[in-house]
Parts: structure tokens; sequence; C-alpha cells
């Protein structure tokens, strides 16, 4: 079968010439040095992939982003994994994820098993603190993502519907109706935001792979909760895929989805979750290590490395096979102007169910005194105006929770 036929449009595009340990490398120094959350990934993966290894053009890599922000999923995460299969195959992309992810995850576990060591008071201060910092993260995302995401009437309403979907219908289930509703609502109110000429992206993935792709994704997601009841790894795993399955808008809105399940509010203190959410905040590479924290510390019979394991590979599965379904078939998709309509709703209901989120738990958790607020605010204020880097704020406010602590 020839490549056209099986999706493999040849535009302009190389396929795989380098090779899994140049990717590796290339990746590692990103999962070392790339904070500031997803948007700040995608920065950082067009100086280093695009403007100085060229291992794609600027057409292909903004078409690229398109596609990974139009997917469930961690788009940060998606973009280095396609980039890593593009340059090295299938091998080459199992290094990119490996490598961008490592670092992170392992400084979150590393945290999870020493736990038990901040149950003094200069221990307790600390988790305070991040707690705090959390807040000023969350206020900061839901901010900038209202500004771009929901700029108008139609899109800011669907996100205050959200919102309103969210409150009233508590867990997972409000989540998901709050996401279906964007997206008939944007097919309805958000028509005419005008369709970008299309480009074609190459990449080693034939349709009939990413058929398999697609049906192994729904298989797993229909399948698994099955599978939960038969013990505490197969739950653990059933909790993480799911999240991964429904976030939209990257590692920020994951914390409403990990939150509403139980496998996982069960086993994890609220503490302990809010604590470990304010220190991914301050590790380079993607906020989804933030499953591997989880995992570690939770209460469910496995814990420690093993917990870890299974959170982090459960959270991003969903989201790569998503991807490596849609690559096939993404260039006549996009082209499509409902296609486009439904995901500037589901964009905006996003800023909604982040928005509900940024009150319970994060704020009603966090903020218990007036000392508190004005710590939040101060942090707030460092990162959206003073423009401050995440991990130097993070710290910054783990001290103050420390002195306040103490004081």
């Amino acid at each position: 079968m020839a490549a056209q036929d099986d999706g493999l449009e040849n535009a302009g595009h190389a396929q795989p010439h380098g090779t899994a340990g140049e990717v590796f490398r290339a990746f590692l120094k990103l999962g070392l040095t790339s904070f500031g959350g997803p948007v700040a990934h995608l920065g950082y993966f067009r100086h280093e992939l695009v403007t100085r290894r060229k291992w794609i053009d600027e057409a292909g890599y903004a078409d690229l982003v398109a596609l990974c922000q139009f997917l469930p999923g961690p788009a940060s995460s998606q973009v280095g994994f396609a980039l890593g299969l593009l340059r090295g195959g299938p091998v080459g992309a199992f290094a990119a994820w490996t490598a961008f992810t490592l670092p992170s995850a392992l400084l979150l576990v590393l945290f999870a098993l020493a736990m038990p060591t901040f149950a003094s008071p200069v221990g307790s201060g600390i988790i305070h603190g991040l707690k705090v910092v959390a807040v000023a993260v969350v206020a900061q995302a839901v901010w900038g993502m209202a500004r771009s995401l929901a700029p108008d009437r139609p899109r800011a309403s669907i996100a205050l519907v959200a919102v309103l979907i969210v409150v009233f219908m508590a867990g997972s289930v409000g989540q998901i109706a709050a996401i279906v509703m964007g997206g008939l609502a944007g097919l309805a109110f958000c028509q005419g935001g005008g369709a970008s000429a299309p480009t074609h992206l190459s990449f080693p993935v034939s349709r009939r792979a990413g058929t398999v792709s697609l049906l192994l994704f729904a298989l797993l997601l229909l399948a698994l909760p099955v599978a939960a009841t038969t013990g505490a790894g197969a739950a653990l795993f059933d909790a993480f895929y799911r999240a991964g399955a429904l976030v939209f808008g990257g590692g920020h809105v994951v914390l409403p989805l990990l939150q509403a399940e139980a496998a996982i509010s069960e086993t994890v203190s609220e503490d302990a979750f809010l604590a470990g959410y304010g220190l991914a905040q301050a590790v380079p590479g993607p906020l989804f290590t933030f499953a591997a924290y989880l995992g570690a510390v939770a209460e469910s019979g496995l814990g420690g490395v093993a917990g870890a394991s299974i959170a982090l590979v459960a959270v991003f599965l969903p989201g790569f096979l998503l991807l490596v379904g849609a690559l096939p078939f993404w260039n006549s998709l996009r082209a499509r102007p409902a296609a486009q309509a439904a995901m500037r709703g589901t964009n905006a209901a996003v800023v909604g169910i982040l928005g509900a989120a940024l009150y319970h738990p994060v704020f009603t958790s966090a903020i218990l005194s007036p000392y508190d607020f004005a710590l939040g605010l101060t942090a707030f204020i460092l990162l959206t105006v003073w423009k401050l880097p995440p991990w130097f704020v993070v710290l910054l406010t783990a001290a103050g929770g420390l002195f306040l602590n103490l004081s």
C-alpha cells in the first residue's frame, strides 16, 4: 500500500532519520530546564527543536501544536512525544517521553517518600506554604486561559455554565458533562472563527495503526472500570487512566479530575494532595508527573515506587494513544469548521472547570486566615506582574508558610 493511502502524505517533512539516543539527550535537557508549565514548554521545544536543531519547520510545528491542543491529554508532552516519533520513530517517541518526564517524576516521588518527615512544625509550615502557592498558580492559569480561551460573550457564557454544572454536579460526572456541553455550545455559538490554511504532517503512523490505537484507547476506557474491582493496582490504574483520558487544557486541569476520583481522594489526604500540587510547580517538566507523587503517597496497599509507576504510565497513556490514533487523520479533520467550533466551546468549558476548582478544593483548603490570603495574593502578583519564575515563587511561598506557622 502506498504511503499516501496510509495517510502519510509527504509534504517536505522528513521521515525519521535521527537516533533514539539523540532524541533522549535533547529531551533530557528540556526535562531538566523546562520550568513554567505547558505553554512555556512549547516555547522551549520551539527554540531547541525547531529553531536550533531544525527537526521540523515552523508550519509543521504549529500544526502539531494545534492537534495536541485539540486532543485530551497533556499537550506539551504530546507535542514532545510526536517530535520524538518524527525524529526517531516509535523508539524515539518513547525516549522523548522518558527523558522529558523522568526528572520531575523522580523529584516528586522523593518528596512523597519523605512526607512522614514533614509532620514537625517546620514541615507543616512548608506544606501549608505549598498549598497557598497552589492557589496562586491555579489563579494564574484561570486568568491566562480566560483571556485566551473565553475572550468574548459566547465563550465567557459557556465558561460560566461550565462552572454551574460542576458546582451542582459534583465529581467527574459534572466535569464530563461540562466538556460535552462546551462542545455542543461551541457548535451552536462559536462558528465563524476562520479556518487556518491546512498544512501536512508526515509521521511513521499508518491509518491501520492509528485505528488500532483508537480502539485500544476506547477498550481500556470501557474495560478498566470493571478490572478496577480486582485489586488496588487495577483501581489505581483505572483512576489515573480515566483522568488522563478526559482532561482538556493541559496539566492544571487534571487537578479537579484527579481530586474527583474516589480511588485517589479516598487514599490521599487533601493536605498531601495540595502540598504535592504546590511542589509540582517548582520542578521542571510536565505537570502530569504530579500523578507519580499521588501514586507514591496513596494509602491503597501499593504506594511507593510501585504506585508511582502505575499512576505515571496510566495518566500519560490515553493521551498518547489518542495522538497516535489522530495523526494519520488530522489533516482532513482540522480543515472542518465544525471541528474548530466545537473545540472553541470545549476550551471555554475548561476555563469554567478550572475556575470552579480554584475555589474548591484549592482556595478553601489553603486560605485559612487573612495572613494566608496576603501570602497567596503576593505569590499571584509575583507570578503575573513581576513574572518571576514559578520555582522561585514556590520556594518563597513555602518559606512564607514556614514563617507563619512558627510565628
